[in-house]
């Protein structure tokens, strides 16, 4: 397997530089073609990915900034199933797959929490509990373009600190014909459906409606997308790897299973234009996206070293890994768990242009974004007997397998029924359990802008503009243990005939089958009860965040000449102002008290622009800029737990009164009473100081370009996990000790707080190269041929705690690269493409769904897609096409303490394929 990675590295790194090379050799003889071709008296007329190509390049060339760009093929008809997926194919992008879908996005190395999104330039909320983009609740086929802006301007709100991707609509008024576009695609998963009851195929339906009205003064545009897809995954998870004999690593536990998925999602865009002259634009956008992810997930998991379990003699050892063995006394948790989400994500917006005179223009936007999500995460437990010991036991040998995960060989039949009950089977004191946490976020906005044309001199307009937004985000989470509603003494119930399905499959590790049930009827059915679980950790995860940002931003524009050179660009300023608080629950120890705290802070964010012509379609780009990105939404809740140090005082002495040890009291060694831990509203952002250069070859045909690009950030005002500090603890002192005993030992009401902090920085630094060769600028009779390719390598360092050793960015992988090939002539196209990024510390739901960071290995995912559109005739606007995903069935692998023999999880998701056509009119 690592071989097998190394190849495709390498390979595609080379496959980079030799495309680079080539294009370099080719841009000057491509400029003479292309000067041949524009003599020719045949147009062709370029359709499909060639012409979404040309469309990105044009956008790139255009613009004043560095940015990346994405055009759809056609209305309805972005190049990739989703809009993450194409993201990711981008120079100096890479994605973070979850459940086989790429999910976020990370820009030149720093992951999702530094990057935002803009619907129609407009910020959004997000589904998540902070604010990274979860961009599989946009649905590509409703999109006509995006673009990734890697340097801001003063103009652009809502801007990231790593990059700004702006997703778009399609403007009905920049069309000057009616269209109808429908499609559809039939989808299914090579793994079919591992689990009863699930599907194991789906489908994708799209529709557009776009046409103009009186005389051209009114536009308007109306989507829809709804689609079913299924996902199929074998899961491996590891629950770490304690030590035995001579050091060696033994694995303590796993939790294997089964996954299928089904994605249900709704989506409805509409946009109406109004331009009665061309001096008064009004645009109207609404967009509504109804998503529905639910799973199914059976496996059993096996308590080994961390359990009763005996390590038998004369296992295997090698690397220090113990790889294979024997266990007796095992006794596995037989599981069928659900997880649900639901997600309703509402977007609208309205902008007014309006001419007010020669040299003056200005502009409204009003908008709104909403999201609300609810989850459920359940599980529903079965064994031989109530707590270990009780009940059969299993004796279980284990070998590590090629791909990471052990396979074992097991005595019992998991599959039988009369043999598994509904019972708890380690002595949890749970059959089950079920979290339920939910988010609401609102965002609405206000932004005013005027911009002065200058008809002469260095500078061609200047813009002014206000920005205001209210943005409120909160979560709540309800947790129940599940217990046996008539367990009787045994504390065992047999599963319900009417509920059992067909045995599961787990053979990906050694196992025939496990029985299975309807988890969900189960739960309806009231075999179970719920008890709620309201310890301190379950109610600090509720908390409310607001904030308010005013924004005033002042940006000069240049279109002139630096002696013969031309010059475009900009340089301007933003002042940003922020006022932050946050509500939630002080909780522990028998308190429970609410919290609030608030912060205000100004920045100023310049910035500056510049794009030098310096020979005919050659340019040389130059950004600086300051910005930053707002903490994380977890970081700045006010919700904190709280806790005692025994060492100091107790609410217990063994006869029923609290103690108070002052020899142990030392507030300034940390040493106090009463401890508290949770988040901070009283965080700062990260900012950055940012610079940009860019070279970049445009084939003077549009068709083709080779760029490079070098870039460097300055970090300051990290956060850090944790940072210790003294408070005034005496509303908890009241709520868990008497006064009389307060009165006594006054020192208690001094605590030390827990929480995260801004403190130093780092940097990160990287170059960029790309290219798209045409493979008539090669020779001829490559006509219709032709190549994208992309390499970035970026590396990091931050330093939160001068005690520690520095660490890389979450997010970032060294190397990242990108690569399709393809062919698209007389109406048949065909591509293949191959996105890779190196290892990196990803982040990942944890235990009890808390956040977690993890290495990621290296991974290779290969694409491919044919198709035909018929030309005039019967058939014409009619396209079909095939496409396959994740060909080579690519593993998502984590491991654990940066050791890839402590394999964490192995996710196989195998190949999705999808046929369908599209038609327009």
């Amino acid at each position: 397997m690592i071989n097998q990675r190394t190849t495709r590295r390498d390979w595609l790194m080379a496959s980079a530089a030799s495309t680079l090379a080539l294009s370099m050799t080719l841009a000057a003889p491509a400029s003479a073609q292309d000067d041949a071709d524009d003599q020719a008296s045949d147009v062709i007329t370029v359709t499909g990915f060639r012409s979404a190509i040309e469309n990105s390049i044009a956008v790139k060339r255009e613009s004043t900034s560095i940015v990346e760009a994405i055009s759809a093929e056609d209305i309805g008809r972005l190049p990739d199933n989703s809009i993450a997926e194409s993201l990711a194919r981008l120079p100096g992008l890479a994605a973070q797959r979850l459940r086989g879908r790429a999910q976020v996005i990370s820009v030149r190395g720093l992951g999702p929490d530094f990057t935002t999104a803009l619907l129609n330039g407009r910020e959004q909320v997000t589904a998540g509990d902070n604010r990274g983009v979860e961009f599989d609740q946009y649905p590509s086929e409703l999109l006509s373009s995006v673009v990734v802006y890697k340097t801001p301007d003063a103009q652009l709100v809502g801007q990231g600190l790593a990059g700004t991707a702006d997703l778009r609509t399609v403007r009905p008024l920049d069309r000057d014909e009616q269209t109808i576009a429908l499609s559809a695609r039939y989808e299914w998963n090579n793994y079919g459906a591992l689990n009863a009851g699930s599907e194991d195929s789906g489908h994708r339906l799209t529709g557009f409606y776009i046409d103009q009205f009186a005389d051209d003064t009114i536009g308007l545009a109306i989507g829809f997308a709804t689609q079913s897809s299924p996902t199929q995954s074998e899961r491996w998870d590891a629950w770490g790897y304690p030590t035995v004999g001579a050091g060696d690593l033994l694995l303590g536990g796993a939790k294997p299973y089964v996954e299928s998925r089904e994605l249900q999602r709704t989506a409805f865009v509409g946009t109406l234009e109004f331009e009665p002259n061309a001096n008064s634009h009004t645009t109207v956008d609404a967009f509504y996206s109804q998503f529905e992810d639910t799973g199914i997930l059976r496996g059993i998991e096996l308590p080994l070293a961390w359990s009763g379990a005996s390590l038998q003699p004369g296992y295997t050892t090698e690397d220090g890994l113990v790889t294979a063995g024997t266990f007796s006394g095992v006794q596995g948790v037989v599981r069928n768990d659900t997880r649900f989400r639901e997600a309703d994500v509402m977007s609208f917006g309205i902008n007014h242009e309006q001419t007010l005179n020669e040299h003056w223009t200005g502009s409204l936007d009003l908008s709104y974004s909403s999201v609300s999500r609810d989850d459920t995460d359940y599980e529903s437990y079965a064994g031989t007997g109530s707590g270990y010991g009780t009940g059969a036991s299993d004796t279980m040998a284990f070998e590590l397998g090629g791909s990471g995960g052990f396979v074992f060989g097991s005595s019992l039949d998991y599959a039988d029924p009369s043999l598994m009950l509904l019972t708890d089977p380690q002595g949890w004191g749970q059959a089950g359990f079920i979290k339920r946490p939910s988010t609401e976020d609102t965002l609405t906005a206000l932004r005013v802008e005027a911009e002065r044309e200058i008809s002469q001199g260095f500078f061609s307009s200047v813009e002014v503009g206000l920005y205001t937004t209210d943005r409120e985000k909160t979560k709540r989470s309800v947790e129940d243990f599940i217990d046996l509603a008539n367990g009787g003494a045994t504390n065992t119930t047999a599963i319900p005939s009417n509920l059992l399905l067909e045995p599961t499959s787990l053979d990906f590790i050694g196992i025939a089958g496990m029985v299975s049930y309807d988890p969900i009827s189960l739960l309806n059915s009231g075999v179970y009860s719920l008890r709620p679980n309201l310890n301190a950790d379950v109610l600090t995860k509720s908390w409310d965040v607001e904030e308010q940002q005013v924004i005033g931003y002042l940006q000069a524009n240049v279109d002139s000449f630096l002696g013969d050179t031309p010059v475009r660009g900009n340089f301007g300023l933003q002042i940003v102002h922020t006022e932050q608080s946050s509500t939630g629950p002080r909780a522990g120890q028998g308190a429970l008290l609410s919290y609030t705290e608030s912060e205000s802070y100004s920045h100023i964010l310049p910035s500056a622009n510049f794009s030098f012509e310096v020979a005919e379609n050659t340019f040389v780009r130059v950004g600086a800029a300051r910005t930053m990105a707002r903490p994380r939404m977890d970081e700045l809740r006010a919700s904190q737990e709280i806790g005692i140090n025994n060492q100091v005082c107790t609410t217990n002495d063994g006869t029923g009164n609290p103690a108070f040890n002052a020899a142990n009291y030392d507030i300034a060694g940390g040493q106090s009473c009463l401890t508290v831990s949770g988040g901070s509203p009283r965080l700062r952002p990260v900012t950055a100081d940012a610079i940009d250069l860019s070279v970049e070859h445009y084939f003077a045909d549009g068709g083709g370009y080779i760029s490079a690009a070098i870039f460097n950030k300055d970090i300051d005002n990290y956060v850090f996990g944790s940072s210790a500090r003294q408070i005034d603890m005496t509303d908890a002192a009241n709520a868990i000790f008497d006064s009389a005993f307060i009165a006594a030992n006054p020192d208690i009401t001094t605590g030390i707080l827990y929480e995260p902090v801004n403190t130093d920085g780092g940097y990160i630094r990287g170059i960029e190269v790309a290219t798209n060769i045409p493979g008539d600028a090669v020779a001829p009779w490559l006509d219709g041929f032709g190549l994208l390719a992309s390499y970035s390598y970026t590396e990091s360092e931050v330093q939160p705690d001068p005690n520690q050793a520095p660490i890389a960015i979450p997010g970032l992988s060294e190397n990242v690269g990108n690569l399709t090939v393809y062919y698209e002539r007389g109406g048949f196209e065909a591509r293949v493409s191959n996105r890779w990024r190196s290892e990196f510390l990803g982040e990942v739901t944890g235990f009890g769904a808390n956040r977690e960071f993890r290495n990621i290995e290296a991974e290779s995912v290969i694409d491919a897609q044919i198709g035909y559109e018929f030309g005039p005739g019967q058939f014409e606007g009619l396209s079909i096409f095939a496409q396959g995903n994740n060909l080579t069935d690519e593993a998502f692998v984590s491991y654990l303490n940066d050791d890839p023999r402590q394999v964490k999880d192995y996710q196989q998701y195998g190949a999705t394929y999808l046929i369908g056509f599209s038609w327009r009119r």
